[in-house]
């Protein structure tokens, strides 16, 4: 063979393995995995009620307040938990652990952890080899059932399942082995944010192995007694290994346990069916989902179905990297919200302690103060379907409990962060043109939320705010400059809902609320700074305090030059406040040029798009957005900025990467920047859109400036499109000098 014909053979094998990378295997779990991005690299199928993830955290995580399983510079591996967040804040769920091990029986995770090698993850799967074992472990998993597979060497073996420990503050379980095949039980778990304790709920599971086991048991460690009774129990603070048994074990450090004693290498796979409702439900949604099917039928279901979803955007140009990160991104938005409901339709409603049943999915995980910003417009574009069940689930929220989501979490309010978030996010979808709800009972909750003056849990102190126009530093309301504005976003978003519904007395009355903010604005300063209940300034006052998550007076999560430009809804009406578009300009490229921005933060991540409003200084959006997406979002376990606040931070690259920004809640308009890849394929849902398709495309080279920019071949005016025009166009063509 000529050498040149090698080469050509070289080349052809190159293009072909190219041309052959579909979105799903651009997917890396590991991004997010460290820099507090509380990702894991755990098998999750979309929208997953159940997710099994490595847990390498049982030494770090009380210290570290930790809110994920896994972090990837920990290498001591505990265990593989069954139902998980992604991206939070605060610790919650972890639970129902299983682990793998050989040789004699051990229950406390510090004597049985392992260091571990060989990690794998892609989309709906992981795998690892645990050291100490020499047993190769794979996860994957379907909508509500964990599949493990274990590959043993030959010898004794064991597969233990650890309700002890996990992520959660509650305590509380209890296991059953029903045979040498299966085991069922409860893990209580709760107390987000170390919110609502009194609302903590069980999550039910049941587990069936592939090979019955030659010896089974359960094990429970008592509390250790330091009184009179201590001296009569033999048991006192030590583990009861109890084998054989069969009835129902209660307790905070319990479990229950397979043992094998293999001939040869042998592989055991293990499903695990949860549920939200009952045992019973969780062995019905095992068997719906899972029954005649092993590890890898499961494993190319599941695969199969991330492709599809992640598929609804393709992408051609840009490096490795950027399709890597873009399509990470875009996986990272399909975990939460996540389903609630099981297979037969059953959930736990919100505060009634019933059983309610949905014939479409109830959606849980509403991380509202973070996912109403970006989130839920990128949902309403690419997944409409997905965005109109998830507010038919917030409002069941409302039918249920009174009153709108704040911080939803598997149906219990935790009530954390500020503001009135529900209103932008129904506002919004309804004003996008996904409108298959009841809007006037959605109205009507919206304003029940809004004006509600006394023990209102979603707005406190919004007695002062409707009297005075702004929460003060003294009227009990956390951040109060921060929620007067949050507040003011709400009250925009149900004024633009009130326009379109013809509700004229209530647009005026919730516009001209939305505008309140200015009664915080220092002239002096050009920022908005807090006040006291009297209408004086408070003082002393420092604008930069509040920064990295520094507690202070006015401001959460953030300081008074990361609030600066918090009212999305009237950035004309802050310029002219600040003096002009001169002053407006000068202001963002302080913020930025003097290390006040944080992208690891929500109430700043649309300020790089903002110069678009200001004619002559486009070019700077287009500079500060591909300077962001270089240095926060990377193909490494470090690529996101932090926490991904439930696919937040990824819905912001996701939009950057595409070249356009809903830079204002509740107004269905895009601003547009230089898009990342050559040309962006979305193909719309024409149940809810005209066209089948919608390309963005560039010309030109990525760093060079915005020449023009076209929309079905007719020149748009600014750096603005409305949802409705780009939905509706066929091209839009972005031409770089």
């Amino acid at each position: 063979m000529s050498i040149k014909f090698k080469i050509l053979s070289i080349v052809l094998v190159v293009v072909s393995f190219a041309f052959g990378q579909q979105p799903v295997d651009y997917v890396n779990p590991f991004i997010g995995t460290s820099n507090f991005g509380a990702t894991n690299p755990g098998a999750i199928a979309p929208r997953g009620m159940a997710s099994v993830s490595p847990f390498n955290v049982a030494v770090q995580k009380d210290a570290g307040w930790l809110s994920n399983p896994y972090v990837k510079q920990y290498n001591f591996l505990t265990g593989f938990t069954h139902v998980n967040l992604s991206g939070v804040g605060c610790p919650d769920l972890g639970v129902i652990l299983t682990m793998p091990t050989t040789g004699d029986l051990k229950t406390n995770h510090m004597q049985y952890g392992t260091t571990y090698t060989d990690e794998v993850s892609k989309a709906g799967y992981y795998s690892v080899n645990l050291s100490k074992y020499n047993i190769k472990t794979e996860l994957t998993a379907t909508t509500r059932v964990g599949v493990s597979r274990y590959t043993f060497p030959a010898g004794e073996s064991n597969i233990l399942l650890n309700l002890g420990l996990g992520l959660t503050n509650e305590q509380g379980a209890t296991v059953k082995v029903v045979s040498n095949t299966e085991i069922e039980g409860m893990r209580t778990v709760g107390s987000f944010c170390y919110n609502s304790p009194e609302q903590a709920y069980p999550v039910y599971f049941v587990a069936k192995f592939s090979s019955p086991a030659d010896e089974f048991g359960a094990w429970k460690k008592p509390y250790k007694y330091n009184g009179v009774e201590a001296q009569w129990m033999g048991y006192n603070g030590k583990t009861r290994l109890m084998k054989g048994f069969t009835r129902e074990v209660v307790g905070d450090s319990i479990g229950a346990y397979m043992r094998y004693n293999f001939k040869k290498k042998t592989t055991v796979e293990v499903k695990i069916g949860v549920s939200y409702v009952s045992i019973e439900n969780a062995r019905e949604n095992l068997e719906k989902e899972t029954a005649n099917k092993n590890f890898d039928d499961v494993y190319a279901t599941t695969k199969t179905a991330w492709n599809k979803t992640l598929s609804t955007v393709e992408v051609k140009g840009g490096s490795a990297d950027d399709k890597t990160i873009f399509y990470t991104a875009l996986y990272h938005t399909q975990i939460h919200p996540n389903t609630l409901n099981d297979y037969n339709g059953d959930y736990p409603e919100i505060a009634t302690g019933k059983i309610g049943n949905t014939k479409g999915t109830r959606y849980t995980v509403f991380s509202l103060w973070d996912t109403y910003r970006n989130y839920h417009p990128l949902m309403s574009t690419l997944y409409p379907e997905q965005q109109s069940n998830m507010v038919n689930s917030m409002l069941s929220m409302y039918k249920e409990n009174g009153w709108l989501p704040k911080w939803e979490l598997n149906s219990t309010e935790t009530f954390t962060m500020v503001g009135d978030p529900a209103p932008v996010v129904i506002a919004d979808t309804y004003l996008r043109g996904i409108r298959d709800f009841n809007v006037e009972e959605a109205y009507a909750a919206m304003v029940k939320g809004a004006t509600e003056l006394d023990n209102n849990p979603l707005r406190p102190g919004n007695k002062e705010y409707w009297k005075n126009g702004y929460l003060s530093v003294n009227g009990g309301a956390e951040g109060p400059v921060s929620t007067t504005e949050e507040y003011n976003i709400a009250d925009f978003a149900i004024s633009q809902l009130a326009k379109e519904l013809g509700k004229k007395a209530d647009y005026k009355k919730f516009y001209n609320q939305s505008l309140s903010y200015k009664k915080l604005f220092d002239s002096k300063l050009k920022l908005l700074r807090p006040k006291n209940s009297d209408g004086s300034w408070y003082t002393p006052f420092d604008p930069y305090k509040g920064a990295n998550f520094e507690k202070n007076v006015g401001y959460i999560e953030g300081n008074a030059w990361q609030y600066a430009f918090m009212v999305p809804h009237d950035i004309k009406g802050l310029m002219k406040l600040m003096g002009g578009k001169k002053q407006f300009v000068s202001h963002l490229d302080y913020i930025f040029d003097n290390n006040q921005f944080d992208m690891a933060n929500e109430p700043d991540i649309a300020y790089p798009f903002l110069y678009n409003y200001s004619k002559g200084d486009e070019w700077k959006t287009q500079k500060r957005v591909q300077q962001l997406i270089n240095t926060y979002f990377t193909n490494t376990p470090s690529g996101l900025p932090g926490n991904d606040d439930t696919g937040t931070m990824s819905a912001w690259v996701v939009y950057a990467m595409m070249g356009i920004y809903p830079v204002s809640p509740a107004t269905p308009v895009y601003t547009i920047t230089t898009p990342r890849f050559s040309s962006v394929t979305i193909h719309l849902n024409t149940t809810y859109y005209k066209n089948k398709t919608l390309i963005i495309k560039r010309t030109g080279n990525v760093n060079g400036k915005i020449n023009s920019i076209r929309l079905d071949n007719k020149d748009l005016k600014g750096y603005f499109v409305s949802h409705k025009n780009l939905l509706n166009g066929t091209v839009l063509e972005v031409r770089l000098e």
